[in-house]
């Protein structure tokens, strides 16, 4: 999910900051709120510029509209970082605690103080979205000639459908060596981008992204090694049992017996999720036959359809229904004239009812649960629009991830059959089946979420140079997720830009804390709601109850904490893998009993 910049405001500022004390006079409580009235009367101006251009700049990929993105872009960072500078003057005033807190949320931000670096940065950051989503494969025929060139889209259902691993390798490695084209392009905005950090007192971009969860940033990397060593027990139980289906279907000259297993066996670009392969995994006895995505497209489910579905749910729980102008505004469907980034995401564009999705929905299984999430972002958004301009945003990247995902949890049979998807509920016994489906995408992407940033804290504190992106890449996949490049390194290869997070420049922290986060959502909501059966069971589809405690913390936004959000739907303050490890305890019991089985099968 890619949003807006939240800490936007207008260069109009520098007029105000013409206006308020000078400089070398004795800073008073009295300035630092005219001040931050001043930054915030100024935000949404700003802010709904860029975010309309941006808009644009995604869904209508020329040059012109890239100028445009990266014009605004320019804006923003300009302003936001003269509101940051200005904002350290009032450190250490007495002031209101809301105050504190804007001054902190304002002083989290980039400042390049020579506009020549500004520009750069802001048509660095257009240019390598650009680059992304215009990116095709275009692969060669036997005779040599080119063949129909392939967009991601095509790639990632040849990934997710084929069993051929050679059809495989191809598309993995057509899509991955797009990225070396813009590879100099973002070492370039990697330097940028830590002078800017460095300007407002941080080590590096890394850093000050650490910084933005309310504790210091070497407690924050520490406390993502704590949560991933928690739950690494259940990932490698589901690595190793993949292992051995894996190898049965492709043979052992495709899979080794040990090490890591060839990244594009998977389903997925990536690799970071497995559901696509589930055919192969699914258990031999207590597995449902049912197949949602079939559903979906035999009824020829349309885009519109899809995200009523996921509308609906979130009014069961007693909230508002989408505004008028989203289904106005929205881009649903993939265009036929023009490139756009298909990657899902929801736009907060006036702060207020404007809100919108762009995504290239299909009627798949994957893309039901991705429109739930997306909605999730939607009535985020919806909470915490009567919060001061610089308190909306989640309680912490992690948080905004969560919301759409705990509503995914309840995706469960009882909840399709009940929205008219499913006839007949499955055969409790069936729950292993579903348990492991969901597991290829809950468990598989948590090494996955955790090492991406971990790369990129390396790049940006300078410990992995260019030319050992790849390297430092691949060494991470290989000690986090049991997977390895399925073909050599390529010359200048930056296998990394191939994830669109990486190019675009979004923290992908937030989707480690995300996973475990919606969990722990889930599991307070289920008790709120007064559920007792299973944890992996539970809907609160329908529960009014539920609905009125998450949405008490969505209308909270970032005015506090993160911790405080936490112990407000949960009761708890600490982030805490338990609540993941509970809901897939018996799957965890039947993986182990299954690898225990194939492996004396293969002696």
């Amino acid at each position: 999910m890619k949003q807006t910049i939240a800490v936007a405001v207008s260069l109009a500022l520098s007029a105000a900051y013409a206006n308020a004390a000078p400089a070398t006079a004795k800073p008073n409580a009295a300035e630092a709120q005219r001040f931050l009235a001043s930054t915030e009367a100024k935000f949404d101006k700003l802010n709904l510029d860029q975010a309309r251009a941006e808009w644009v700049g995604s869904n209508f990929i020329t040059d012109d509209t890239e100028a445009i993105a990266a014009y605004f872009g320019e804006l923003a960072l300009t302003a936001s970082g003269e509101a940051a500078l200005q904002a350290r003057r009032y450190n250490g005033l007495k002031l209101k605690p809301d105050e504190q807190r804007k001054l902190k949320l304002l002083q989290l931000s980039l400042m390049l103080s020579d506009p020549k670096d500004r520009a750069a940065y802001a048509s660095a950051r257009a240019a390598l979205t650009g680059a992304y989503g215009k990116a095709k494969y275009c692969p060669k025929n036997a005779d040599g000639s080119e063949a129909a060139c392939m967009p991601l889209g095509e790639l990632e259902k040849i990934l997710a459908t084929s069993r051929d691993p050679a059809k495989l390798l191809d598309a993995w490695s057509g899509w991955h060596m797009q990225a070396a084209s813009y590879k100099q392009r973002y070492a370039d905005f990697v330097q940028l981008s830590n002078k800017g950090a460095r300007e407002m007192g941080f080590a590096d971009t890394g850093s000050l992204w650490r910084s933005q969860y309310d504790m210091p940033p070497e407690a924050f990397a520490a406390e993502m090694e704590r949560l991933w060593q928690q739950v690494k027990p259940l990932y490698d139980s589901l690595h190793t049992y993949a292992r051995h289906k894996l190898r049965a279907a492709y043979g052992p000259d495709v899979v080794p017996p040990t090490g890591p297993v060839p990244a594009h066996l998977f389903g997925n670009m990536w690799s970071q999720t497995w559901d696509n392969i589930y055919p192969l995994l699914k258990p031999e006895q207590g597995a449902s036959s049912f197949d949602l995505s079939k559903v979906l497209e035999e009824r020829k489910t349309t885009a519109k359809e899809m995200t009523q579905y996921a509308e609906r749910f979130y009014t069961s729980l007693g909230m508002q229904k989408l505004p008028a102008s989203f289904w106005e505004r929205s881009l649903l469907t993939k265009p036929r004239d023009r490139d756009v980034v298909c990657h899902a995401s929801a736009w907060p564009i006036d702060g207020k009812d404007d809100v919108r999705i762009k995504m290239c929905i299909n009627p798949t299984a994957e893309d039901f649960t991705v429109i739930h999430h997306e909605l999730g972002h939607v009535y985020y958004f919806l909470g915490y629009q009567n919060q001061p301009v610089l308190f909306r945003n989640g309680a912490n990247d992690g948080f905004h991830e969560a919301i759409g995902d705990t509503v995914a949890l309840s995706i469960t049979p009882s909840y399709l059959k009940q929205v008219g998807l499913m006839n007949e509920a499955p055969d409790p016994k069936a729950d292993i089946g579903e348990l492991l489906r969901r597991a290829l995408s809950k468990v598989a992407i948590l090494p996955f979420a955790y090492s991406v940033d971990k790369w990129r804290w390396d790049v940006y504190s300078g410990k992995t140079q260019p030319a050992d992106y790849d390297k430092t890449w691949w060494q991470l996949r290989e000690q986090y997720m049991g997977v390895k490049r399925p073909a050599p390194a390529l010359p200048n290869g930056f296998d990394a830009g191939a994830k669109y997070h990486v190019p675009a420049d979004v923290p992908y922290a937030r989707y480690f804390l995300a996973d475990l986060l919606q969990f722990q959502f889930h599991r307070a909501l289920c008790r709120e709601a007064g559920y007792t059966g299973p944890l992996h069971q539970c809907s609160i589809y329908g529960n009014e109850k539920a609905g009125k405690k998450l949405q008490a913390m969505l209308e909270m936004g970032v005015s506090k904490p993160w911790p405080e959000a936490l112990k407000a739907i949960s009761g708890e303050d600490r982030i805490d893998g338990q609540a993941l490890l509970d809901y897939f305890a018996p799957l965890k019991a039947w993986l182990d009993e299954q690898n225990r089985q194939l492996a004396a099968q293969a002696k």
